[in-house]
C-alpha cells in the first residue's frame, strides 16, 4: 500500500500555544482515515498544514512524494481540500465557482466540462447551479464545498467536517461519495461525529495538544470500552492537567 501522506515530527506553534507537537503520521492509498480529537486539539492546524496553507515550524510534510514547502504547487496539485467552514465566494453561483477552479487546476474544453458535470452529479447541486452561494443553504454550502474539493480527482482528500450540517439523507450521500473515492486514494476526515467514523473510516487516530494519543482501526479503539464514543472519552480525559503540568 503506497503512502500518500508522511508526516514525521511536525510541529507548530502560535507564541505561547502549541497547536502541532511532533506529530507522526503516515497514511496509505485505500485508506479513510477519522482524524478525531478535541476543540484546540491540533486537527484543523494539522490539515492545514498537509494542505500547504500553513508552512511547519519544524519537521516534515510530503504528499504524494512532494515536501509541502520544498514543493508546494505540487502537493496543492495533489489535493482536494474542503476547509472547515466550507469557506466560499458569497457572490458566486456554484456553477460560476466550480468553473473558476477548474480554470486554476488547469481544466479546460471537453475534461473541464466532463469534471465540472460529474462534480456536480456526485455533491446533487443541479437545482442550485445559478443561486448565489450566499442564499444556499448550509447544507448547500457544504456540498459546494465538496464538489471544488473533488472537481480534479485528487489522489489525497482531506475533508475537515464534510457532512456538518446536512440533514440525514445528505450525510448518507456523502459518506456513499467518500467510499467510492477511497480505492487509490489517501481521505482524511475530521469529525466531532463518531458515528461517522465508524460508518466510513478504516482507521482513526485521536490526537490531543497536537500529539498523537491512539491510532487504530475504528473497532479497534473501541475493544474494551463498549463504544468508539466511550473510548474517545477515556483517551482525552485529563488531557487539559496534562497539557498544563507540561507548560
Amino acid at each position: 500500500m503506497p503512502e500518500m501522506i508522511v508526516l514525521q515530527k511536525l510541529r507548530k506553534r502560535f507564541g505561547p500555544v502549541v497547536a502541532v507537537e511532533g506529530l507522526d503520521l503516515r497514511v496509505g492509498a485505500g485508506e479513510v482515515l477519522g482524524f478525531l480529537g478535541p476543540n484546540g486539539a491540533g486537527k484543523s492546524t494539522a490539515m492545514k498544514m498537509i494542505a500547504g496553507f500553513l508552512e511547519p515550524d519544524s519537521g516534515t510534510a510530503v504528499v504524494c512524494g512532494h515536501d509541502v514547502v520544498a514543493d508546494p504547487v505540487a502537493v496543492k496539485a495533489a489535493i482536494g481540500y474542503l476547509p472547515e467552514g466550507a469557506p466560499a465566494y458569497g457572490d458566486m453561483t456554484p456553477a460560476g465557482l466550480l468553473d473558476f477552479v477548474a480554470a486554476v487546476r488547469g481544466l479546460d474544453g471537453a475534461e473541464r466540462r466532463r469534471r465540472i458535470d460529474a462534480a456536480v452529479a456526485h455533491c446533487a447541486l443541479a437545482e442550485v447551479m445559478r443561486r448565489p452561494i450566499l442564499t444556499l443553504s448550509k447544507g448547500f454550502r457544504r456540498r459546494v464545498g465538496l464538489a471544488q474539493a473533488v472537481l480534479h480527482d485528487p489522489r489525497v482528500l482531506i475533508l475537515d467536517e464534510p457532512t456538518d450540517g446536512l440533514d440525514p439523507n445528505q450525510k448518507h450521500h456523502v459518506r456513499d461519495l467518500i467510499r467510492a473515492m477511497a480505492p487509490g486514494r489517501a481521505i482524511v476526515v475530521s469529525t466531532h461525529i463518531l458515528e461517522e467514523v465508524t460508518a466510513v473510516c478504516t482507521r482513526a487516530v485521536i490526537i490531543g495538544g497536537g500529539r498523537l494519543l491512539a491510532d487504530g482501526t475504528p473497532d479497534g479503539l473501541a475493544a474494551g470500552h463498549g463504544s468508539l464514543e466511550t473510548a474517545f472519552r477515556v483517551i482525552t480525559a485529563g488531557l487539559g492537567e496534562r497539557e498544563a503540568a507540561r507548560a
